[in-house]
């Protein structure tokens, strides 16, 4: 599981996230929803260990991801993390991409490596897209290779940085089909995402950021059906 516990992070004099505590339990969806400017992403990063934090503790499986003596290389491969871009390498082929971290970091042969890549990129839907370069590739299929890269690491757990936000809205529902599949699948996954009906729909939880702090967390029918705290109806109210 993931242990937040009273996680505080600032960037100089801003306090980005004010006491953040969140527990994520294995199998466990859970969208984060809330405002621009409101702490969702920075949360992501340090999860990943990508950001330090000034107080609290963030635990993966009992490891202290911000302790001096974490191995962090180790640590993100069990973490996987896709942002709203996608930061594929244009010389290098689809599979190509998939292929080069499962053989960087993990020290795959290249035989072991393509097999995983074909297999990753077949279960996101481009499997007829292995010898095409990136520039050739929809919005919605670049995102679902840096899905496919995620897992070619075979994480125990994967963060989204609102995936969908760069996306034309026709090329959207592509994507949030391949998350429906991996929620579907048991994959554990912390979702930042402003697609209300769709965090409705795959979400055990749902987590209302506002002024980084989580202002209320609940199942989807207690947080977007029947909000308590007046901050978190007037954010769904708005986002219809």
């Amino acid at each position: 599981m993931i242990e937040i516990d009273q996680v505080h992070k600032s960037f100089g004099n801003l306090e980005v996230l004010q006491g953040v505590s969140m527990t994520v339990n294995k199998g466990e969806v859970i969208s984060v929803i809330g405002g621009s400017g409101s702490g969702k992403s920075t949360l992501l990063m340090c999860i990943n260990g990508l950001e330090p934090i000034q107080r609290g503790s963030i635990r993966v499986d009992g490891t202290n991801v911000h302790a001096p003596d974490t191995n962090l290389n180790a640590l993100r491969q069990r973490i996987g993390i896709v942002f709203q871009q996608w930061n594929a390498f244009p010389h290098l082929t689809v599979l190509e991409n998939v292929m080069l971290a499962p053989r960087k970091v993990r020290g795959l042969s290249e035989a072991q490596a393509e097999e995983l890549a074909v297999k990753q990129l077949s279960h996101v839907g481009l499997k007829d897209k292995l010898k095409v370069f990136p520039g050739k590739l929809s919005g919605g299929q670049l995102q679902r290779m840096a899905i496919a890269r995620a897992l070619a690491m075979s994480p125990d757990y994967m963060l989204f940085d609102e995936v969908t936000s760069a996306l034309d809205p026709q090329l959207v529902g592509e994507v949030l089909d391949t998350l429906r599949m991996l929620s579907d699948e048991g994959m554990t996954m912390i979702l930042v995402t402003h697609e209300i009906r769709f965090a409705r729909d795959v979400s055990d939880r749902v987590a209302f950021f506002r002024n980084g702090v989580i202002h209320e967390i609940g199942t989807p029918q207690q947080v977007i059906d029947d909000p308590q705290h007046p901050d978190t109806a007037a954010f769904l109210k708005s986002s219809h």
